[in-house]
């Protein structure tokens, strides 16, 4: 992760080393043309540092995720849309649309914990967003332990929350990503866990696999050595230690990838894949179809597959509430049973996450549907399409049912059954 890059000008620096004299056209997505005009390698450098500045997120990308880019044909690239972004056309901001459409602080008892559940509650870790904490602690024992107590500090609340709410059995770790920490940090996290009798299962969650393999397979890297003796010493407990990683397409797997996993499956850690659909990225049978067999194989379960959020920025990537449906249904036919990835959408609020085929009265003219759940007691939430998958009429249509709205009322989640 220390030769990553994470600024604009050292991702433009590489660009013009490896971008093609000219930039092959990209090929229509839904007859859609987003990058018009692109065709050489500074207009292709233009359009990045225009969609930089509008970005909902920082970027870091490591050698791994620079690797696995077609930087030949970087406008219909699969991992460039996902890391890279261009200006695109079709990423108009949804009226609907919010920087947290979960409504994840909403359900925050103590801060670093997202309890939305009964049962599971999220654990963030909280480290600084996009900075490797490998990259902050020196070699000596002493700075290590000077970064640790802070850390720790922040942690006491968090835990002393966990133990003090028995009905809690199922605990995630993220906050960004556990690949940040050290493994000292993660042993601490680990015994912790283990230690509070109701906590049953816990597991942790990073892009690790994804986007920097290479150290699960580095024999002066402790991390997975730690992950490792954590899931065994579970096991013996009685008790489920493993991890959720992210891998959205099949060009992201290497054989470092396979390598990794395959050490992680030879010592018995559970590993589980948590996709989310992308509009040219997965959205496609022969690249969703390809991207579960790959998965299989390395024996990682390919658990989820997100309906993605309607959040602001990214609506080039959002995909349509009915690839989810047709998606699954074509899946089905392929694969056996237990390799069927469950289709979800994260419904804001007190519902979680609902099959995607359990939306009623879904209108797929107007790109609306409503979710609902037991919790909600009644009450719904509405799912929007992106903007780009409607017609020229059916936008104009949802751009006016929010406009004769108050602010308040368009981004209302949750809506009573008789609204």
């Amino acid at each position: 992760m220390s030769n990553s890059i994470h600024t604009v000008p050292g991702l433009t620096d590489l660009m013009r080393s490896v971008l093609p004299e000219t930039i092959p056209p990209q090929q229509p997505l839904r007859g859609k043309m987003e990058y018009p005009g692109v065709s050489t390698p500074e207009d292709f450098i233009q359009s990045f540092e225009v969609a930089a500045k509008k970005a909902p997120m920082a970027f870091r990308l490591s050698p791994h995720v620079l690797s696995v880019i077609n930087w030949t044909d970087p406008l219909n690239d699969p991992v460039r849309r996902q890391f890279v972004p261009l200006d695109s056309t079709i990423n108009v901001t949804h009226p609907a649309a919010t920087f947290d459409p979960v409504h994840e602080v909403d359900h925050s008892p103590v801060r670093g914990v997202i309890h939305r559940y009964p049962n599971k509650a999220l654990f963030m870790g909280e480290l600084a967003p996009w900075r490797p904490v490998s990259l902050q602690l020196t070699s000596t024992e002493s700075v290590k332990k000077m970064r640790f107590l802070p850390l720790m500090k922040q942690w006491a609340p968090k835990f002393e929350y966990i133990e003090s709410t028995p009905s809690l059995h199922d605990i995630v770790i993220s906050g960004g990503d556990t690949y940040l920490l050290e493994p000292e940090q993660i042993a601490y996290l680990g015994d912790r866990l283990l230690n509070i009798p109701h906590i049953k299962r816990f597991r942790f969650a990073t892009k690790g696999l994804g986007v920097s393999p290479s150290r699960l397979i580095d024999p002066k890297d402790s991390w997975i050595d730690t992950v490792i003796d954590l899931s065994k010493r579970g096991r013996k407990m009685g008790k489920e230690v493993c991890v959720h990683t992210h891998i959205n397409n099949k060009q992201e797997i290497s054989w470092i990838t396979r390598q990794g996993a395959q050490r992680l499956y030879e010592e018995g850690v559970p590993v589980r894949n948590q996709s989310v659909l992308l509009n040219g990225v997965n959205n496609t049978f022969d690249q969703l179809s390809d991207l579960v067999h790959a998965l299989s194989e390395l024996h990682i379960e390919p658990y989820y597959v997100y309906q993605g959020d309607v959040i602001r920025g990214a609506e080039d990537l959002r995909t349509p509430l009915s690839d989810s449906h047709d998606l699954e249904l074509q899946i089905r036919d392929q694969t056996a049973g237990f390799l069927i990835p469950r289709f979800v959408y994260d419904v804001p609020g007190l519902a979680g996450k609902r099959p995607s085929l359990s939306a009623q009265n879904y209108d797929r003219r107007l790109g609306v549907a409503k979710f609902t759940a037991p919790r909600l007691q009644g009450n719904y939430v509405k799912y929007w399409d992106p903007l780009w998958s409607l017609s020229e009429d059916a936008q104009e249509e949802v751009q006016s049912y929010f406009a004769e709205r108050s602010s308040d009322q368009a981004s209302q989640q949750v809506v009573s059954a008789g609204a």
